[in-house]
C-alpha cells in the first residue's frame, strides 16, 4: 500500500537511510520504490533520475551534517568547539558512510540549493574558528585544513585503512590528530607563506653566515 504524504523530501531521505545500509552505487530506483510501497514509475513524480536521486541525498546529507557541527559547537568556543565539532563530524561520517560520501558531491552550477546547505556547514567551521582571530587566507586556509584533516582521517577509517595497525587505538589517534590541530591554530597566522618565505631567508642567510 503507498505511504501517504509521499514528496521529494521523503523520498530523498528514505533514500540516504538506504545508502547507508546498500551502499550509494547500489543503490536501486527500483528497490527504494519497494521500500516506500509504491510502484517505480511513480517515483518519477518526486526524482527526475538517478543522477537527480543521489543530488537530493547529497542536500540531504549536507543539511544533517551542518545541523551535527552546529549542535556540536554551541555554547562552546576555542579548542573545546573544535575539539566537540571533530568528534561529532567523524561520529556522524562513520555512522552513515554514504551519506558522508554524498555530502562531498560538488554542487552543480547554479544549484542554488545544494549551493546553500554547503555553503551553510562550512560556515559552522568558520564561525568557531572566529575565535582565533583569523582572517582572509589566513581563515581560509584554517578552514581548508580543518576540512582536510578530517576528511582525511574518516576516509581511511571508513575504508579499513586503519587495520593494518589494529593494536593502536583509533580513538587515540584521533583524539591526537585533533590536539595537534588545536596547537597549530595558536600559531596559524606565522605560517603564512610570507612569514615562512621570510623565515627561510633567514635561515639561508645564517647558513652563509657559517660556511
Amino acid at each position: 500500500m503507498p505511504r501517504a504524504g509521499l514528496n521529494r523530501n521523503r523520498v530523498a531521505e528514505e533514500a540516504a537511510v538506504m545508502s547507508d545500509e546498500v551502499g550509494l552505487s547500489r543503490l536501486t530506483l527500483a528497490t527504494l520504490a519497494e521500500r516506500l510501497g509504491v510502484r517505480q514509475p511513480s517515483l518519477y513524480k518526486h526524482i527526475d533520475s538517478m543522477a537527480g536521486l543521489h543530488r537530493d541525498i547529497a542536500v540531504h546529507a549536507k543539511r544533517a551534517l551542518g545541523e551535527v557541527l552546529a549542535r556540536a559547537s554551541v555554547g562552546r568556543s576555542g579548542p573545546d568547539a573544535i575539539a566537540a565539532m571533530s568528534h561529532a563530524y567523524r561520529d556522524w561520517a562513520v555512522t552513515h558512510p554514504a551519506r558522508y560520501a554524498a555530502s562531498n558531491l560538488m554542487p552543480a552550477p547554479g544549484d542554488v540549493e545544494d549551493e546553500a546547505v554547503s555553503v551553510a556547514a562550512i560556515q559552522v567551521i568558520a564561525d568557531v574558528l572566529t575565535a582565533y582571530r583569523l582572517e582572509g587566507d589566513d581563515a581560509v586556509d584554517a578552514i581548508r585544513a580543518f576540512r582536510s584533516t578530517l576528511h582525511g582521517f574518516v576516509s581511511y577509517e571508513t575504508a579499513g585503512a586503519f587495520r593494518w595497525s589494529a593494536d593502536v587505538d583509533v580513538d587515540r589517534s584521533f583524539d591526537r590528530l585533533v590536539r595537534g590541530f588545536i596547537a597549530a591554530l595558536d600559531s596559524w597566522a606565522e605560517t603564512s607563506g610570507h612569514t615562512l618565505t621570510t623565515h627561510l631567508t633567514t635561515i639561508g642567510e645564517d647558513h652563509d653566515d657559517r660556511t
